[in-house]
């Protein structure tokens, strides 16, 4: 069982329309099955018209922006950096068989020349 976390790992802001605005925040989603550990980044912009209504830099929390992030990309987007991320982890715990190139059972090997 995979369990997934969301980071900030940095926040950008302008001084429009209030101070400190943020307007793009990058972020990563890091899953844990066991011992194996796979993560993705990424980066979501924001702008005024996504929300009515604003919070003071200084009183944002982790869970709030990564409410933002989560609300941007939808329940479709989330889901889809939880499967990349579960594939990731897939891909270690179950690596894909790689098929061998195997001398046809038919082949006879050629005759050497008679000097």
């Amino acid at each position: 069982m995979t369990t997934f976390t969301w980071k900030v790992t940095a926040m950008f802001t302008v001084q429009q329309p209030d101070p400190n605005y943020v307007v793009n925040v990058s972020w990563a989603l890091t899953g844990v099955d066991g011992s194996v550990t796979e993560s993705v980044g990424g980066s979501t912009m924001f702008d005024s018209n996504q929300s009515s209504t604003f919070i003071p830099y200084d009183q944002l929390t982790e869970a709030i922006v990564i409410g933002w992030i989560q609300a941007s990309l939808g329940a479709e987007g989330v889901a889809q950096y939880q499967n990349i991320v579960q594939g990731q982890i897939d891909y270690v715990l179950n690596p894909p068989v790689t098929p061998q190139n195997t001398q046809l059972p038919w082949y006879v090997p050629p005759t050497p020349p008679a000097a």
